[in-house]
């Protein structure tokens, strides 16, 4: 897979107070594994209203951020008027917290379930062509 990365990406991690870096940097992991797992040719990661972000030809744009005045939550956004975050509270429910219809919210000291937030993550990335399936697919 081609990542194509902005060199401000890298800044913006780094700045993450120590007690999250890690957790953000998981994120960013596990965004990158999904890619790979569905053969993504392409992924662009790049700043959208200064979060990391990952944008795929065919996909959703996933942010991630994590928010001084919410310290003790880091949270993984999606573009609020897809049906990505609903159609998660549907197979999802009673696995994350949501911000309305646009995010995943984790608590700092949260087991992220991985397999299910993969699932999420793969139906964004690939959202153009799930968007017409049953709770996309999940």
């Amino acid at each position: 897979m081609d990542l194509n990365t902005s060199s401000e990406v890298a800044s913006v991690f780094a700045k993450y107070p120590d007690f999250v870096k890690d957790k953000m940097l998981h994120l960013r992991k596990l965004v990158l594994e999904v890619a790979t797992e569905i053969g993504l040719s392409s992924l662009e990661e790049t700043l959208k209203w200064g979060e990391p972000s990952f944008l795929a030809k065919k996909g959703s744009t996933i942010r991630m951020d994590w928010k001084a005045k919410s310290p003790d939550q880091y949270a993984m956004y999606f573009k609020c008027t897809s049906k990505l975050v609903p159609s998660f509270r549907l197979a999802y429910d009673e696995i994350f917290d949501y911000e309305g219809n646009r995010a995943i919210i984790f608590k700092l000291d949260d087991e992220i379930p991985e397999a299910a937030l993969k699932n999420c993550i793969k139906a964004a990335l690939c959202y153009h062509q799930v968007k017409q399936l049953p709770m996309l697919g999940l």
